[in-house]
């Protein structure tokens, strides 16, 4: 292409900037027509408006109020968009603080709108999007006059709250090309069939996922078909079961997205899918398909990018599933299936793939070094395999790389729950983008090579090895090594696990696939309350250190209590000694610590029980000793926490402390004290019981008698007088007295 053609294509795109923007000027500076702005305002009249979102909707110029854009020529309205501008966390994660005191529907339920939706809106005639999403018009079906306009183009009504039957009058809207009636409630909407969906024509996006579907039938998929311009389709959880019919002539030509994940067909997988060459993303899992054998036409399909087959099909040789092109592949998720054999080394050929999952199947042998070609990768799972052999040192192809180092856009490895042997390799300390390494549950042995240049990594699972050393690292949140072969003392260099020093108040996500629409879910499972509470999309505000299971000994370091945004902390199972801290009390968001089964002497900390979230405690089978501070937080932990420690006493245990006199002899309490004691705080009891029934008594009896308080209180007013007349006369007496002495 020649300068002259660059100059003009630049041009013309310049243009074209210049005119949308003009025509929104003219849009915002044309008065809109007086039926538009009526029919606005007596739409409005429906509407409850908690958040005052349309304080704006005021004047004669409907054109500059919120929500509304009108055409710059004619002044007619031809957009409403009054969807919710902070919607709930669903498909997309908000980046903001977590409160303590509010859930998720608190921080969007402000700006619902709710209330009924007027019929005055019709009058509408130019109206070409309409957008009333994450709203709350709970309890209201979707308005049949909806099928009105019928110049619409854009109708999104998903998870607003509308409940009952799809008016199949929508399928009057021949203009219609996007339709979104997703309804993440789960199926409180629904449609008796799909046969009004064939008159949409126009319909390039159709979207309802969680929309009851149980009753339309197996023919659903030729009803569709007969769109001729469907280009993304979204059935995720819409109860559709049966066999999917297989159209007559397959007319999906434009089709490029499909979501049929979390129905039940419990039926084989329909061939024509892997057919269709426009397909660029399929999601099937959790449906209850059964693929059989591995459509291998799949990796021929020229735009395919993402793929998942999740729980799909009964095997597959994978010598077999990663031949092929597999051009485009960057999502390919075949996890929870049976495939078996050896990874072959052609996968390191799939170069653009960012995320591969096969968690839980049945593979074998080594993991090949040719995956080091895969220099785009973020996400490797191979997780619940039966991989051996060593993790390899040296990865083929990293020289395709235009970093020097492998994989330098992994952000999750996980290779847990295999069979691993050997020592880590070098490489997985220049992995700079690293936030997750999960290789718990194998049998790696030797030392935890250098990780302090990891600055990302959030989680290291290293549990159920035989790893012998530490590392340094300071972004760390959740620390697992629990059953390993860890010796010696606990560094004071753990002071530099800086993450773990702090409260995490934000929750981050690992995007991935297509316009990073799916995230990566880590599960960490802690004894909360005497109750295992798994933690998955919370997880990256937990803070987590768990080193139980060693040979790790000395004392527990001061520096460990400086980690003051520890929730989690296990040390259990190592052979601890001296006495527990006394600035535990500093570790103020415990929500777990188990200490037991160490070496540990002395007294248990009083400020322990200042520690309000504590809600497991286990400091059995220790040396302690003296009497438990039984108060506070500690009040709530029974017996099983302090058992196996001869020397302690006192409540929740059985064991009486030792009492001193005070003439410094010592004795034993007797079974007697006990109920002493109970005797001693009852005749208290009672004394104060019996004064205020003295004190309240009469005061009641006097107030429902009117008699007897007339009566009750003449009388005191006697006996007053009368003391008051043999005090005056005693003064009178002692006054005489005196002047006859003198």
């Amino acid at each position: 292409m020649d300068i002259f053609s660059v100059l003009k294509v630049a041009l013309t795109f310049i243009c074209l900037i210049v005119r949308e923007f003009a025509c929104n000027v003219n849009a915002q500076m044309m008065d809109c027509l007086e039926s538009d702005r009526e029919a606005l305002v007596d739409f409005r009249k429906g509407l409850i408006d908690p958040g005052n979102r349309l304080s704006t909707w005021q004047g004669t110029n409907c054109c500059q109020w919120q929500g509304i854009i009108c055409d710059g020529r004619t002044g007619a309205v031809v957009t409403v968009d009054l969807h919710n501008p902070h919607p709930p966390n669903v498909g997309k994660v908000l980046q903001d603080s977590i409160p303590s005191d509010s859930s998720a529907g608190d921080r969007y339920g402000f700006w619902n709108l709710s209330g009924k939706l007027r019929p005055s809106l019709t009058a509408l005639k130019s109206l070409r999007h309409l957008d009333l999403s994450f709203n709350s018009f709970i309890g209201i079906p979707i308005p049949s006059f909806f099928d009105s306009w019928e110049n619409l183009q854009y109708l999104n009504l998903s998870n607003a709250g509308f409940s009952g039957v799809i008016p199949p009058n929508l399928g009057n809207l021949t203009s219609l090309q996007y339709l979104d009636v997703t309804d993440y409630d789960l199926h409180v909407l629904s449609a008796e069939n799909l046969d009004w969906v064939t008159g949409l024509v126009s319909l390039k996006y159709l979207a309802m996922s969680g929309v009851n579907l149980s009753v339309v039938g197996s023919n659903w998929a030729g009803q569709l078909n007969k769109l001729p311009h469907l280009t993304e389709l979204h059935l995720y959880s819409c109860l559709l079961s049966g066999s999917i019919a297989s159209p007559i002539s397959v007319n999906f030509t434009s089709l490029a997205v499909v979501d049929l994940s979390f129905n039940r067909f419990n039926s084989r997988f329909p061939a024509w899918l892997a057919n269709i060459s426009s397909l660029v993303s399929l999601d099937v899992s959790f449906s209850s398909l059964n693929v059989g054998r591995f459509p291998h036409a799949f990796s021929e399909l020229p735009n395919l990018r993402f793929l998942k087959l999740v729980d799909t099909f009964n095997k597959a040789r994978c010598s077999k599933i990663f031949t092929g092109s597999w051009k485009k592949i960057e999502v390919l998720d075949l996890s929870f299936n049976r495939l078996y054999g050896k990874l072959p080394a052609s996968l390191g050929n799939m170069t653009s793939l960012t995320y591969l999952s096969l968690y839980w199947n049945d593979i074998q042998g080594r993991i090949p070094s040719s995956i080091g070609k895969l220099c785009n990768l973020k996400y490797l799972s191979l997780r619940f395999n039966n991989l051996t052999g060593k993790i390899p040192e040296f990865l083929g192809g990293t020289v395709n790389c235009t970093s020097e180092t492998p994989f330098p856009s992994l952000e999750v490895l996980v290779l847990s729950s295999n069979q691993l042997v050997g020592q880590l390799p070098n490489w997985l300390g220049s992995l700079k983008n690293l936030a997750v390494l999960d290789l718990e549950y194998n049998s790696l042995q030797g030392p935890i090579p250098s990780l302090g240049n990891l600055k990302k990594l959030v989680v290291l699972k290293l549990a159920e090895n035989e790893l012998n050393e530490l590392s340094n690292l300071s972004s760390l949140q959740i620390l697992d090594l629990a059953e390993n072969a860890l010796n010696g003392t606990i560094p004071a260099s753990f002071i530099n696990l800086k993450a773990m020093a702090q409260v995490q108040r934000v929750n981050h996500y690992l995007f991935f696939g297509m316009s990073a629409t799916h995230y990566y879910e880590e599960s960490f499972t802690a004894n909360l309350k005497n109750q295992f509470q798994t933690f998955t999309k919370t997880l990256s505000i937990l803070t987590s250190l768990d080193l139980s299971g060693n040979n790790l000994d000395g004392k527990i370091p001061e520096e460990l209590m400086k980690l003051t945004g520890l929730m989690v902390l296990n040390l259990s199972g190592n052979n601890f000694t001296g006495q527990i801290p006394e600035s535990v009390s500093e570790l103020k968001q415990l929500l777990s610590l188990d200490l037991s089964s160490n070496k540990l002497s002395g007294p248990i900390p009083p400020s322990i029980s200042s520690l309000s979230f504590l809600g497991y405690l286990n400091l059995s089978n220790n040396n302690l000793s003296g009497e438990i501070p039984y108060k506070g937080q500690i009040t709530t932990f029974d017996a099983p926490s302090f058992a196996g420690n001869p020397a302690l006493c006192g409540a929740p245990l059985d064991v009486n402390c030792i009492v001193t006199n005070s003439d410094n002899k010592t004795r034993r309490p007797n079974k007697n004290d006990g109920n002493n004691g109970f005797i001693d705080k009852w005749f208290y009891l009672s004394i104060g019981l019996g004064f205020a029934a003295g004190i309240l008594v009469p005061f009641l009896v006097l107030a429902i008698r009117g008699s007897w308080s007339y009566a009750y209180f003449l009388l005191v007013d006697k006996t007053v007088e009368k003391i008051l007349y043999l005090a005056r006369k005693a003064a009178m007496h002692c006054r005489n007295h005196r002047r006859f002495r003198v």
